[in-house]
């Protein structure tokens, strides 16, 4: 989402967050002239916010306040639908980082799932860089492409193919890999030959007994060195007046990540 758009006013067509300030409970939807939102606290019509700027306060029917914004990238992969599990914004955060997802990068991701890893590296990599996604299942890339779209459009910079990993890596001269599949370890030789020196594999698994699997296939691949597992546990507090509390409930585990760094067999 470019700075400009971002300046301009809702239009139809967009996305945007209600959030109840009473209870800070948050509300995805997507513009539409004759459009109308039906909430627990009253209805709000969608001509009321097609043309506000953003944090403009709107009423429900029965006069209870509301707050408008654009959604965050965050706010929209946790409200976007989905078919799948998804990477979730913690763990998309670490991946950005730890892979160092940068501007002009080229990365290839296996399992698009419903394309919340696909949108944080399309914004990682800008308009000079490049992303591959491999998904060999049509209804899931339906899916990804939909949200793809409802948040950025058309990127003429993502390229997805129908196509199996395990099946072979038709790329060379990469930068990045990151897999989200079950069996990554299958795919270690063929990512090895498709990455530049220096570049960056990721996997991302649920259970342990994967990862032993993936980090065994990455130990044996000579060229595969900085093997490093590891996993984000996210705990918000609460903080009200005197009373200064972690939260009851956290994000705990999502899922493992386990990097490693592509050099040359010794």
């Amino acid at each position: 989402m470019d700075r400009e758009r971002l300046t301009q006013p809702i239009s139809e067509g967009e996305c945007i967050i209600l959030l109840d300030p009473e209870d800070d409970k948050e509300f995805l939807y997507r513009m539409r002239e004759k459009g109308h939102i039906n909430l627990h606290k009253g209805k709000i019509l969608h001509a009321e916010i097609i043309g506000k700027p953003e944090g403009t306060v709107v009423r429900t029917s029965r006069g209870d306040p509301f707050l408008v914004f654009r959604p965050t990238l965050s706010q929209f992969i946790m409200h976007m639908k989905r078919d799948t599990s998804i990477i979730y914004p913690k763990d998309l955060a670490l991946i950005l980082l730890y892979a160092d997802i940068h501007p002009g990068c080229t990365v290839l991701e296996a399992g698009i799932g419903s394309g919340s890893l696909t949108l944080a590296l399309l914004r990682a990599v800008g308009p000079e860089g490049k992303v591959i996604s491999y998904e060999r299942r049509e209804e899931f890339i339906q899916r990804a492409r939909k949200n793809i779209q409802l948040f950025i459009g058309d990127p003429p910079n993502l390229e997805i193919k129908q196509r199996d990993i395990y099946e072979g890596i038709a790329e060379t001269g990469l930068d990045r890999i990151i897999l989200d599949i079950p069996e990554p370890w299958r795919v270690v030789t063929d990512a090895a030959e498709s990455l530049l020196p220096g570049g960056v594999f990721i996997g991302y698994l649920p259970t342990i007994i994967q990862i032993k699997s993936l980090v065994d296939a990455l130990q044996e691949e000579q060229r595969f060195t900085s093997i490093e597992t590891f996993e984000s546990l996210v705990r918000n507090w609460h903080i009200e007046g005197l009373s200064v509390r972690p939260e009851h409930r956290m994000v705990g585990h999502t899922g493992f990540l386990t990097m490693a760094r592509r050099g040359e067999s010794f």
